[in-house]
C-alpha cells in the first residue's frame, strides 16, 4: 500500500450512528414559558413554527446529563430522546423528534399534555381521584409493562412523573433516568431515582431488575389510595435506609376507612424483599381486579 493510500485510510471518517438534526430552538419554536423543570432539564410549552402545532420542548442540561451517563463507565446509554422514540404506547408521552441545539444541548420535542400531574391530584386530595384510582394505576401499569417489554427500566416512577390529561388518559413522562434493561446496566452501585420511591435493593446498591419499578409503582399506589407515604419523608438516603428496616405504616394508619383487601394489596405492593412484592405489571393489575371500586 502506498503512502497516499495509507494517509487516506488514517484520516478516513469512522462509521457513525444516524446524524442528529441541529436546530436553533428560538427560531424553530415560539416558547411560551416554562411548563416544568426536571432534575436535569428545562421544559417549555411551545409552538412549532414549521408544523404549526403546540408541543412540549425539553432541553437537557449538558453537564448534569454527562455526570449521569458517567455512572455507567464503559457503557453507552441511549439518549432520552432516542429512548423515547422507541416507546410507542398510549400511556407514555409521545416523542416526536430529538437532536441537538446550536449550543450543543440535547433537545426533545414531545406531545403537549393538557392536564395535571398525579402528584397534584394526591397533594390536593382532589375529587378527581374518587372512582379513578384503580383506573389510573391500571394505566400506569400498562405503560410500565410496555417499557419493560421494549427493553427499558424507567427508574424514576413517582406521581411527579405521571400526567393525567383532560380525557382521563394517563401518561408516563420524564425518561431522564431510564436505562436499558440489560445485566450491565443493572449492576450493583447505581443509586438513582426519587428518594422516597427507591427500592431497598437500590438503596443498598445491590443488583437490580424491573422490580425496582414495581416497588416505585407500589409506593405510588399507596400514596394514591391514602394521600400519604408508607415511610416518613426523608431528606437523606441514610435515614431512608433506616426506615426501610420497618415494613412501613399500615395503610389504615393513614386512611382508616380502607377495606381489608385494599390494605393487603398495598402492603404487598411495598414489600421490601423483591421476591415478596408484585413481580410484574400484569400481576399488579390482576390483584387490583379483586379490589372494590376506589
Amino acid at each position: 500500500m502506498g503512502l497516499l493510500s495509507s494517509l487516506k485510510n488514517l484520516f478516513k471518517s469512522k462509521p457513525r450512528g444516524p446524524k442528529l438534526p441541529i436546530i436553533d430552538v428560538n427560531k424553530r419554536f415560539e416558547l411560551f414559558g416554562r411548563s416544568g423543570q426536571g432534575s436535569m432539564s428545562k421544559v417549555y410549552r411551545a409552538r412549532d413554527r414549521e408544523l404549526g402545532r403546540m408541543v412540549c420542548v425539553k432541553i437537557l442540561d449538558k453537564l448534569k446529563t454527562s455526570k449521569f451517563d458517567a455512572r455507567f463507565p464503559g457503557l453507552v446509554r441511549p439518549s432520552e430522546g432516542a429512548l423515547g422514540m422507541q416507546l410507542k404506547h398510549k400511556n407514555i408521552v409521545t416523542t416526536y423528534e430529538h437532536g441537538l441545539t446550536t449550543d450543543g444541548e440535547q433537545y426533545i420535542v414531545m406531545e403537549l399534555i393538557e392536564g395535571v400531574g398525579l402528584n397534584f391530584l394526591i397533594e390536593t386530595k382532589n375529587r378527581q381521584l374518587e372512582g379513578n384510582r384503580i383506573n389510573y394505576l391500571n394505566q400506569l401499569a400498562d405503560g410500565l409493562e410496555h417499557m419493560h417489554k421494549t427493553g427499558f427500566l424507567h427508574r424514576d416512577v413517582c406521581p411527579r412523573n405521571v400526567m393525567v390529561n383532560q380525557e382521563g388518559l394517563l401518561k408516563i413522562i420524564d425518561m431522564g433516568l431510564s436505562i436499558p434493561y440489560t445485566p450491565d446496566f443493572c449492576r450493583p452501585g447505581n443509586r438513582t431515582g426519587t428518594t422516597n420511591y427507591l427500592a431497598p435493593e437500590l438503596i443498598k446498591r445491590q443488583t437490580t431488575d424491573h422490580r425496582v419499578d414495581m416497588f416505585a409503582l407500589g409506593v405510588t399506589a399507596y400514596e394514591t389510595f391514602t394521600f400519604g407515604l408508607p415511610w416518613e419523608k426523608s431528606a437523606s438516603l441514610e435515614m431512608l435506609l433506616k426506615l426501610m428496616n420497618s415494613p412501613g405504616r399500615d395503610p389504615r394508619e393513614v386512611r382508616a376507612d380502607l377495606d381489608n383487601a385494599t390494605v393487603a394489596f398495598l402492603r404487598k405492593a411495598i414489600e421490601r424483599n423483591p421476591r415478596d412484592r408484585f413481580q410484574t405489571p400484569a400481576e399488579f393489575r390482576a390483584a387490583m381486579e379483586r379490589l372494590p371500586e376506589a
